[in-house]
């Protein structure tokens, strides 16, 4: 079966920088699932998977525009330590997840205080061209829940 539009896609993938440092890995563990043509995933990824099916591989790179887009210098925002999701302890260049009013994001703690981090907003990869090496795991069709819902459930996909 083929990537199309309304198919739940599972993958593998090793994204890497410029450099070829790799900076997240699907590695060993459950494929990430994904439901193909619904804004889940970058454009350029998508597009360069359109027909193809399971075992195929696929290297594109993407560039900073394509991607978690360009850095912008800004302000850093004051945020209060108990709002930081993903550590107990935290030190100035940790990314941290934050709950935003449009949605989660990743940020970059600079300055660490008792109660407050000083955070730069920026994605940790904003202003960096990622190459993604990807290896189809499998093609299905999608369930009409997944299709209401717009992403794909189950392993590697997100649970209710």
């Amino acid at each position: 079966m083929n990537i199309e539009k309304d198919r739940v896609v599972t993958i593998h993938y090793d994204m890497k920088d410029e450099q070829g440092e790799v900076l997240e890995s699907s590695g060993t563990k459950h494929p990430m699932a994904y439901l193909h043509g619904h804004n889940n995933m970058f454009a350029g990824l998508e597009a360069a998977l359109v027909g193809k099916t399971t075992g195929d591989e696929v290297e594109v790179t993407l560039s900073p525009d394509e991607a978690y887009g360009e850095r912008r210098e800004m302000p850093l925002q004051r945020i209060a330590i108990k709002r930081l999701q993903g550590a107990r302890k935290w030190r100035p260049g940790m990314i941290a997840v934050v709950d935003t009013e449009q949605g989660r994001r990743e940020v970059t703690l600079v300055k660490v205080g008792k109660f407050n981090a000083d955070c730069d907003l920026n994605h940790p990869y904003a202003g960096k061209s990622l190459t993604f090496a990807i290896r189809v795991q499998g093609v299905r069709e999608a369930s009409p829940e997944e299709l209401r819902h717009g992403h794909a459930h189950g392993d590697g996909g997100h649970q209710h």
